[in-house]
Protein backbone atom coordinates (compact mmCIF):
# COMPACT_ATOMS: atom_id res chain seq x y z
CA UNK A 1 0.00 0.00 0.00
CA UNK A 2 2.97 2.83 0.69
CA UNK A 3 4.15 1.47 -2.72
CA UNK A 4 1.79 2.63 -4.22
CA UNK A 5 1.36 5.83 -2.42
CA UNK A 6 5.05 6.13 -2.87
CA UNK A 7 4.67 5.59 -7.00
CA UNK A 8 1.31 8.11 -6.86
CA UNK A 9 3.74 10.98 -5.06
CA UNK A 10 6.30 11.01 -7.82
CA UNK A 11 3.78 10.67 -10.54
CA UNK A 12 2.57 13.96 -9.36
CA UNK A 13 5.65 15.38 -8.60
CA UNK A 14 6.70 14.57 -12.16
CA UNK A 15 3.42 16.21 -13.61
CA UNK A 16 4.31 19.61 -11.45
CA UNK A 17 7.90 18.87 -12.69
CA UNK A 18 6.54 18.99 -16.41
CA UNK A 19 4.39 21.92 -15.77
CA UNK A 20 6.98 23.86 -14.66
CA UNK A 21 8.93 23.03 -17.58
CA UNK A 22 6.62 24.05 -19.51
CA UNK A 23 5.83 27.36 -18.22
CA UNK A 24 9.45 27.94 -18.50
CA UNK A 25 10.04 26.91 -22.40
CA UNK A 26 6.40 29.02 -23.12
CA UNK A 27 7.98 31.91 -20.77
CA UNK A 28 11.17 31.89 -22.69
CA UNK A 29 9.24 31.34 -26.19
CA UNK A 30 7.48 35.07 -25.57
CA UNK A 31 10.69 36.39 -24.34
CA UNK A 32 12.39 35.73 -28.06
CA UNK A 33 9.26 36.79 -29.42
CA UNK A 34 9.17 40.30 -27.81
CA UNK A 35 12.67 40.47 -28.27
CA UNK A 36 14.01 40.75 -25.05
CA UNK A 37 16.30 37.54 -25.16
CA UNK A 38 17.11 37.85 -28.82
CA UNK A 39 21.33 37.98 -28.91
CA UNK A 40 21.97 41.54 -30.65
CA UNK A 41 18.55 42.90 -29.55
CA UNK A 42 19.14 45.85 -27.79
CA UNK A 43 21.88 46.67 -30.49
CA UNK A 44 19.23 46.74 -32.68
CA UNK A 45 16.65 48.91 -30.76
CA UNK A 46 19.78 51.30 -30.54
CA UNK A 47 20.02 51.54 -34.11
CA UNK A 48 16.83 51.85 -34.89
CA UNK A 49 16.52 54.74 -31.95
CA UNK A 50 19.58 56.10 -33.81
CA UNK A 51 17.91 56.16 -37.13
CA UNK A 52 15.42 58.03 -35.69
CA UNK A 53 17.29 60.56 -34.33
CA UNK A 54 18.98 60.88 -37.20
CA UNK A 55 15.86 61.95 -39.36
CA UNK A 56 14.82 64.33 -36.46
CA UNK A 57 17.96 66.05 -36.85
CA UNK A 58 18.33 66.04 -40.57
CA UNK A 59 14.46 67.82 -40.89
CA UNK A 60 15.28 70.15 -38.09
CA UNK A 61 18.50 70.87 -40.49
CA UNK A 62 16.33 71.21 -43.55
CA UNK A 63 13.70 73.69 -41.80
CA UNK A 64 16.65 75.81 -40.08
CA UNK A 65 18.32 76.15 -43.50
CA UNK A 66 15.31 76.84 -45.58
CA UNK A 67 14.52 79.53 -42.63
CA UNK A 68 17.87 80.78 -42.60
CA UNK A 69 17.52 81.49 -46.53
CA UNK A 70 14.17 83.35 -46.40
CA UNK A 71 15.06 85.57 -43.54
CA UNK A 72 18.56 86.24 -45.77
CA UNK A 73 16.40 87.13 -48.50
CA UNK A 74 14.10 89.12 -46.78
CA UNK A 75 16.84 90.79 -45.44
CA UNK A 76 18.27 91.82 -48.63
CA UNK A 77 15.19 92.85 -50.11
CA UNK A 78 14.82 95.37 -46.59
CA UNK A 79 18.26 96.53 -47.52
CA UNK A 80 17.21 97.20 -50.90
CA UNK A 81 14.40 99.07 -50.33
CA UNK A 82 16.22 100.94 -47.45
CA UNK A 83 18.50 101.62 -49.65
CA UNK A 84 15.90 103.43 -52.66
CA UNK A 85 14.00 105.18 -50.10
CA UNK A 86 17.28 107.29 -48.95
CA UNK A 87 18.35 107.62 -52.32
CA UNK A 88 14.06 108.88 -52.98
CA UNK A 89 14.62 111.33 -49.96
CA UNK A 90 17.90 112.23 -50.95
CA UNK A 91 16.84 113.71 -54.47
CA UNK A 92 13.89 115.02 -52.82
CA UNK A 93 15.86 116.98 -50.73
CA UNK A 94 18.13 118.00 -53.36
CA UNK A 95 15.18 118.66 -55.79
CA UNK A 96 13.78 121.17 -53.17
CA UNK A 97 16.78 122.72 -52.68
CA UNK A 98 17.59 123.50 -56.70
CA UNK A 99 14.04 124.43 -57.14
CA UNK A 100 14.62 127.01 -54.19
CA UNK A 101 17.62 128.61 -56.08
CA UNK A 102 16.01 129.32 -59.15
CA UNK A 103 17.09 126.15 -61.19
CA UNK A 104 14.66 124.30 -63.54
CA UNK A 105 14.11 120.86 -64.11
CA UNK A 106 13.99 119.08 -67.64
CA UNK A 107 14.82 115.56 -68.51
CA UNK A 108 16.69 114.34 -65.29
CA UNK A 109 18.75 117.77 -64.53
CA UNK A 110 18.59 120.49 -63.16
CA UNK A 111 19.21 123.73 -65.28
CA UNK A 112 20.55 127.53 -64.44
CA UNK A 113 20.32 130.29 -66.52
CA UNK A 114 22.15 133.17 -65.76
CA UNK A 115 20.90 136.67 -65.46
CA UNK A 116 24.16 138.46 -66.07
CA UNK A 117 27.05 137.72 -68.63
CA UNK A 118 30.25 136.20 -68.62
CA UNK A 119 33.02 134.84 -70.63
CA UNK A 120 33.11 131.13 -71.61
CA UNK A 121 35.57 130.10 -68.96
CA UNK A 122 33.99 132.91 -65.76
CA UNK A 123 30.63 131.35 -66.59
CA UNK A 124 32.11 127.55 -66.68
CA UNK A 125 33.45 128.82 -62.84
CA UNK A 126 29.95 130.13 -61.84
CA UNK A 127 28.39 126.85 -63.17
CA UNK A 128 31.22 124.68 -60.79
CA UNK A 129 30.65 126.72 -58.00
CA UNK A 130 26.99 125.73 -57.79
CA UNK A 131 28.18 122.19 -58.27
CA UNK A 132 27.23 121.52 -61.49
CA UNK A 133 29.02 122.59 -65.00
CA UNK A 134 27.91 123.90 -68.51
CA UNK A 135 25.38 122.35 -70.33
CA UNK A 136 25.73 119.73 -71.81
CA UNK A 137 23.35 118.57 -74.81
CA UNK A 138 23.07 115.11 -76.03
CA UNK A 139 19.52 114.86 -77.95
CA UNK A 140 17.05 117.13 -79.54
CA UNK A 141 14.74 117.51 -77.10
CA UNK A 142 17.49 118.79 -74.60
CA UNK A 143 18.26 121.18 -77.52
CA UNK A 144 14.72 122.14 -78.10
CA UNK A 145 14.62 122.95 -74.63
CA UNK A 146 17.52 125.66 -74.68
CA UNK A 147 15.62 127.48 -77.62
CA UNK A 148 13.09 128.54 -75.19
CA UNK A 149 14.95 131.13 -73.09
CA UNK A 150 15.62 133.21 -76.13
CA UNK A 151 18.97 134.07 -74.92
CA UNK A 152 22.53 133.63 -76.56
CA UNK A 153 24.18 131.72 -73.90
CA UNK A 154 27.59 129.48 -73.28
CA UNK A 155 26.95 125.68 -73.78
CA UNK A 156 29.41 122.73 -72.28
CA UNK A 157 31.25 122.53 -75.72
CA UNK A 158 35.14 124.12 -76.73
CA UNK A 159 37.84 122.76 -79.13
CA UNK A 160 40.25 124.60 -76.87
CA UNK A 161 42.73 121.70 -76.32
CA UNK A 162 42.69 120.89 -79.90
CA UNK A 163 41.32 123.05 -83.09
CA UNK A 164 38.55 121.63 -84.62
CA UNK A 165 38.11 118.41 -81.97
CA UNK A 166 34.77 119.56 -80.08
CA UNK A 167 34.55 117.89 -76.59
CA UNK A 168 32.07 118.20 -74.19
CA UNK A 169 33.04 119.96 -70.52
CA UNK A 170 33.14 116.08 -68.91
CA UNK A 171 35.77 115.45 -72.06
CA UNK A 172 33.59 113.34 -74.33
CA UNK A 173 33.54 113.81 -77.83
CA UNK A 174 31.26 115.04 -79.77
CA UNK A 175 28.74 112.97 -81.52
CA UNK A 176 25.21 114.93 -82.27
CA UNK A 177 25.37 118.56 -83.04
CA UNK A 178 22.96 121.11 -83.75
CA UNK A 179 25.27 123.78 -85.91
CA UNK A 180 23.86 126.44 -87.63
CA UNK A 181 24.42 126.82 -91.11
CA UNK A 182 28.09 127.30 -91.91
CA UNK A 183 29.01 126.63 -88.47
CA UNK A 184 31.40 126.49 -87.29
CA UNK A 185 33.79 128.34 -89.03
CA UNK A 186 36.66 129.49 -86.78
CA UNK A 187 36.00 133.61 -87.62
CA UNK A 188 39.36 134.96 -87.06
CA UNK A 189 41.20 132.41 -86.12
CA UNK A 190 40.24 132.22 -82.27
CA UNK A 191 36.54 130.79 -81.94
CA UNK A 192 36.64 128.06 -79.54
CA UNK A 193 33.77 127.86 -77.54
CA UNK A 194 30.05 127.36 -78.22
CA UNK A 195 27.25 129.07 -77.75
CA UNK A 196 23.58 128.47 -78.85
CA UNK A 197 21.47 131.72 -80.18
CA UNK A 198 18.11 132.70 -79.69
CA UNK A 199 16.73 131.65 -82.92
CA UNK A 200 13.79 129.34 -83.39
CA UNK A 201 15.51 127.09 -85.52
CA UNK A 202 16.52 123.84 -84.90
CA UNK A 203 20.05 124.40 -85.73
CA UNK A 204 21.40 127.33 -83.08
CA UNK A 205 25.07 126.79 -82.04
CA UNK A 206 27.50 128.95 -83.24
CA UNK A 207 31.51 129.26 -82.36
CA UNK A 208 32.61 132.60 -80.63
CA UNK A 209 35.50 133.95 -79.18
CA UNK A 210 36.01 132.70 -75.40
CA UNK A 211 36.77 135.80 -74.06
CA UNK A 212 32.86 137.61 -75.58
CA UNK A 213 30.53 137.74 -72.47
CA UNK A 214 27.72 136.17 -73.01
CA UNK A 215 24.38 134.91 -70.52
CA UNK A 216 25.08 130.84 -69.97
CA UNK A 217 23.25 127.91 -68.99
CA UNK A 218 24.65 125.85 -66.21
CA UNK A 219 23.43 121.67 -65.73
CA UNK A 220 23.58 119.41 -62.67
CA UNK A 221 22.29 115.69 -64.09
CA UNK A 222 20.55 114.17 -60.91
CA UNK A 223 21.57 110.56 -59.79
CA UNK A 224 19.88 107.94 -61.23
Amino acid sequence: MAVYENASEITVEMMNLSDASARTAASKSHSDEDGTTVPGGKLLRCVAVSFCLLCVLQVALNISLRLALCIEENYKTLTEERDELKRKLSNFGECHHYLNQGWVYFSGSFYYISSIEKTWQDSRDDCVQRGADLMIINSEEEQNFTGQYQKIMWIGLTDRETEGVWKWVDGTLLTTSFWRSEEPNNNGGNEDCVETNDSDHRNTWNDASCETKKFWICENKMAV
